[in-house]
């Protein structure tokens, strides 16, 4: 594990230490934070996108065979599944589909601290390249600002070493001499990308509260599940058997969904959308994306609200935000 300033240097350093460069495309999910592409645009790569899974907002994995099979093979480097709301994606099938396209993978596993598939557990480096997650103030491990990769690939891991702190190295097996105790070199030009002791202490402090916010995570969604049962106009997340969703967000589908966030807001409730798709940002229409690329992304996101989803939470709140959506249904 390679701890770093936050979850975008995450990404950026996972791009450089897999050699992405010009000439390389990688494909990753619309239905995401934009850092999830701009990563592979920081190193000078294309990113290109495939649609989701309606049923959990993740990365479609069919969308993605169907994308690799339309190209000649080595047209595309890499895949950047994203574990999306707290549902990680089942990742030995992403193995299995990369290793037959010669493809590298990353996970990013930002909203799944705890959250497994049948396969894995979010980010545990067992089917992945590298895996990254976030500690940004509203994720599960918070450190104000923070982020960390994790692989099991030891040439990996000494790339990622490198390339956080300026390139430069002390350790004496990678030197080319050895002149004295005070000697290091840089030798691949790297970046500033280190956390701080004093973030790292806080998040060695999360730690100890990380199962328990979990399950408080887990019981709040339970409590939204059994209140929006019977309303049919409000669609609840999907959590296939064999998975544990670690509910970094909860996500409902409506009808009118400005309407119910103009509502709440009314109400001092302050819902959120996630995510507006990437490739409908105006930064990535320059680069040829354009509205009906990836028509599921696009039609969850004009349904799509977060409810208020942490640990502190209390039951009572929690009530008057079922309440003032209830009563929005039911107006």
């Amino acid at each position: 594990a390679v701890a770093v300033s936050n979850g975008t240097a995450a990404l950026h350093l996972c791009a450089l230490a897999l050699g992405v460069g010009p000439g390389h495309r990688v494909i990753t999910s619309p239905n995401t934070f934009v850092a999830s592409g701009n990563c592979i645009l920081y190193a000078g790569g294309e990113v290109a996108f495939a649609d989701i899974d309606p049923s959990t907002y993740c990365l479609d994995i069919a969308a993605v065979r169907k994308k690799l099979e339309a190209a000649p093979k080595g047209t595309y480097q890499g895949i950047i599944p994203v574990d999306f709301a707290g549902l990680p994606v089942d990742m030995a099938a992403w193995r299995a589909l990369a290793d037959e396209f010669g493809c590298w993978l990353l996970e990013d596993a930002c909203h799944a601290p705890g959250g497994h598939s049948p396969s894995h557990r979010a980010g545990d480096g067992q089917w992945a390249d590298l895996a990254i997650f976030s500690f940004h103030p509203v994720k599960h491990i918070a450190t104000g600002e923070g982020g960390m990769i994790t692989t099991a690939r030891k040439d990996l891991y000494d790339k990622l070493l490198l390339l956080r702190t300026h390139g430069i190295t002390k350790d004496p097996t990678q030197l080319h001499q050895q002149p004295g105790g005070w000697y290091y070199e840089m030798q691949v030009l790297g970046y500033n990308y280190r956390i701080t002791d004093l973030q790292c202490a806080l998040g060695l402090s999360q730690l100890g509260r990380a199962e328990a916010g979990l399950a408080r995570r887990r019981a709040l969604a339970q409590r939204y599940d059994a209140a929006f049962a019977n309303h049919p106009a409000i669609v609840t997340p999907e959590v296939p058997s064999g998975y544990g969703h670690a509910y970094h967000l909860y996500v409902v589908q409506v009808p009118d969904r400005k309407a119910l966030y103009d509502h709440l807001r009314a109400h001092q409730i302050f819902a959120q959308v996630h995510y507006i798709p990437v490739h409908l940002q105006p930064y990535y229409r320059t680069l040829g994306h354009a509205p009906g690329d990836y028509p599921q992304a696009e039609a969850y996101y004009e349904r799509c609200l977060s409810l208020p989803m942490y640990p502190a939470l209390s039951d009572a709140e929690q009530d008057y935000v079922i309440e003032t959506v209830q009563n929005w249904v039911n107006a």
